[in-house]
């Protein structure tokens, strides 16, 4: 076996996945997986750079992962850095710092990469389940840009889009650096615009009305799910595989976008950094079951960071 370290910098959050992998069964064991929320994209889609306080969070984070990373002892090291950084003019800054700090250059990859890995991530266990239909549609609802996949064993086709949470959020329920609280209907409908837009140009590349499984990951998926299984601390055992129907997805998406931010805030599995940006991610969510009519998602907490952990080994 093969101890990996895989990184995975997006938009809002950083996340960390150590594993033995076993190429020739496929095998793959979890030794550890965290997130910090850092939310490098803050203010990129204003002022198409990474401002200096987003990057102090971040390279805190790194060095957080560097110590656990050296702990395990890992072999290999790959660390990807997706929408933000690809938007960003002080890319070169944040490269610099990653790399004095885990002693390997961040890859800025394509939405085309990022989406690969997402597939390969999300879909590597669904072999053996022969009730699932394919093709399978994997959905990967990030800070910055959404990641659309058809495939069945391998990728047919992917297109990333720039609709995101933190992106939305920020476009339109933030006045002066404040988030409204909750949105008004003008605020949603403007989202719901985007998203709308983003579903046509991602369907232009990807045959989205092919998809006869919707998988989704990332956060605001399975923040989702976890509110909607009414869980009242976060389970990635339970999250992992559910089938959250269409009918619960709606509910749970309008209710996140008439609360208040203290009341968001009050819901046992909220994370604190999904507070201000799940009301517009769990509405990407539900804009793509209703453009494709799924009947449910099945999530998946399996994602990029597998796929990223496998490309290594």
């Amino acid at each position: 076996m093969t101890r990996v370290a895989a990184v995975d910098c997006g938009t809002n959050s950083i996340r960390l996945l150590v594993a033995d992998l076993d190429r020739a069964t496929g095998e793959l064991i979890e030794l550890d997986r965290r997130m910090i929320v850092v939310r490098l994209g803050q203010g990129v889609d204003q002022t198409g750079r990474l401002a200096p306080e987003a990057l102090e969070r971040t390279f805190a984070a790194c060095r957080a992962y560097a110590a656990v990373i050296k702990e395990l002892g890992a072999e290999r090291v790959r660390f990807v850095a997706t929408s933000a950084s690809r938007d960003a003019e002080n890319r070169d800054e944040f490269v610099r710092g990653v790399l004095d700090i885990l002693g390997v250059e961040p890859e800025v990859i394509s939405g085309g990469q990022e989406a690969e890995f997402s597939f390969t991530g999300a879909t590597g266990e669904l072999t053996g389940h022969t009730d699932l239909e394919r093709p399978f549609l994997v959905v990967d609802i990030g800070g910055g840009s959404t990641e659309f996949v058809v495939g069945t064993e391998h990728v047919r086709a992917a297109r990333s889009v720039d609709v995101g949470c933190v992106r939305m959020t920020e476009r339109h329920l933030t006045v002066d650096g404040v988030v409204t609280d909750p949105p008004t209907g003008e605020q949603v409908a403007a989202i719901r615009a985007d998203i709308e837009a983003a579903l046509d140009l991602a369907a232009e590349t990807v045959p989205l009305a092919e998809a006869r499984t919707l998988v989704g990951l990332a956060g605001s998926v399975t923040t989702v799910a976890a509110i909607a299984l009414g869980l009242e601390a976060y389970d990635s055992a339970r999250i992992h595989h559910s089938r959250i129907p269409y009918e619960t997805v709606r509910e749970v998406s309008e209710r996140m976008l008439t609360l208040t931010h203290a009341e968001r805030a009050a819901i046992p599995v909220m994370h604190p950094g999904r507070v201000d940006v799940i009301g517009a991610g769990a509405l990407v969510l539900l804009a793509i079951m209703e453009r494709i009519g799924a009947s449910e998602v099945l999530v998946s907490e399996h994602d990029i960071l597998d796929g990223i952990a496998w490309s290594i080994a």
